[in-house]
């Protein structure tokens, strides 16, 4: 019976995106990248995608589980399929997104997951798309941003099978483990190391430095445009005990959850690891006559604090935060401010 209850949700789901997709001429685009997990919360995250859905393809058997693909029994790779508006967003531009979420020079699988089904593959569903995909593949080996060669295949595309159904929007879901997984692999820390605060078609932009003076208060901008550093336990969040995450004050990127905030008794806010590892950038500090590791804001750019090795478990490490980077937002008004895919940490 459990099948069924399954099966048929995601069906008609199909069949209404099919439909809604013909009538509104949207188009699909389909990649591998590893874990799809990792893969799928990227693009859901664009503007103008309108849906992002795990699954599996490249191979030849027929309706794939889990359990058949990730054991290696298959010759299927871990999938996305994205459909997308292509007036909203283009193919040009989900390449952009898929080039940064992976390592392209891997062939043997996808950081700590090993096996031909955690390979990379971009699957073209037409000739445009096969045109696009190798310009831009053509374009990173020449960047240099690689001191190995890209191997990931550009293969025409052929039948996609959903994934089960808790693996869609997993990100969402079971947001600790997601976050735990991704930092883990090491995918995080190689993107920062590769690309680092580069931004692609995200949704969290850093707005003119004319709009910034408007919108900051004095200390937010000398904090966060000027690298400064605000009174210690006289701040906004030094104290806060409530339930929600922090995001930046600039771009509204999420940055730390209170999930990993505790008390140092230094007068700052401090937290023991990103909410989203990708979005904090460090940097090398040598002010001041001596040597710290800043943190900074990938979207945002903004000045944040430092990390420090003398934090509680289970990291060890000490994310001193000034209060005048961040902006609270409350566990209840995650969904209402656009930040739904985090609510799973406070039920």
């Amino acid at each position: 019976m459990k099948s069924l209850f399954w099966v048929v949700p995601v069906a008609a789901l199909a069949a209404f995106f099919a439909l809604d997709s013909e009538a509104r001429d949207y188009h699909k685009a389909t990649f591998a990248g590893g874990c799809f997990w990792c893969i799928e919360a990227p693009f859901d995250k664009v503007d103008g995608v309108v849906s992002a859905v795990s699954g599996y393809t490249g191979g030849e058997e027929k309706n794939p589980t889990y359990k058949q693909v990730s054991g290696g029994k298959t010759s299927h790779l871990e999938a996305v399929e994205v459909t997308y508006d292509p007036e909203r967003v283009s193919y040009a531009e989900l390449l952009a997104v898929f080039w940064r979420q992976f390592d392209p020079t891997d062939a043997g699988g996808s950081f700590y997951d090993r096996g031909h089904h955690y390979t990379s593959a971009v699957f073209y569903h037409d000739e445009e798309q096969r045109r696009l995909a190798e310009a831009s593949k053509e374009a990173l080996a020449a960047s240099g941003r690689f001191d190995k060669p890209i191997v990931t295949p550009i293969r025409p595309a052929v039948t996609f099978y959903a994934a089960e159904e808790y693996h869609q929007d997993y990100y969402k879901k079971q947001p600790e483990h997601y976050q735990s997984y991704r930092s883990g692999s090491g995918r995080d820390r190689f993107i920062a190391a590769h690309w680092g605060n580069e931004t692609t078609h995200s949704r969290w932009k850093k707005p003119g430095d004319k709009e910034l003076r408007q919108k900051l208060t004095r200390i937010q901008y000398a904090v966060t445009q000027e690298d400064g550093t605000e009174p210690p336990f006289k701040n906004e969040f030094w104290d806060n005990k409530k339930a929600g995450i922090y995001v930046d004050v600039v771009s509204g990127e999420p940055l730390f959850s209170s999930t990993d905030k505790f008390r140092s008794g230094t007068g700052w806010p401090s937290f023991t690891r990103p909410l989203v590892a990708e979005h904090v950038v460090e940097r090398e500090d040598k002010s001041h006559f001596m040597t710290r590791i800043e943190v900074r804001s990938k979207y945002g750019d903004s000045h944040l604090g430092h990390v420090f090795p003398d934090g509680p478990a289970p990291t060890g490490l000490r994310y001193c935060i000034n209060s005048a980077s961040l902006h609270f937002v409350a566990a209840e008004e995650l969904e209402q401010a656009g930040y739904d895919e985090y609510a799973g940490l406070f039920e």
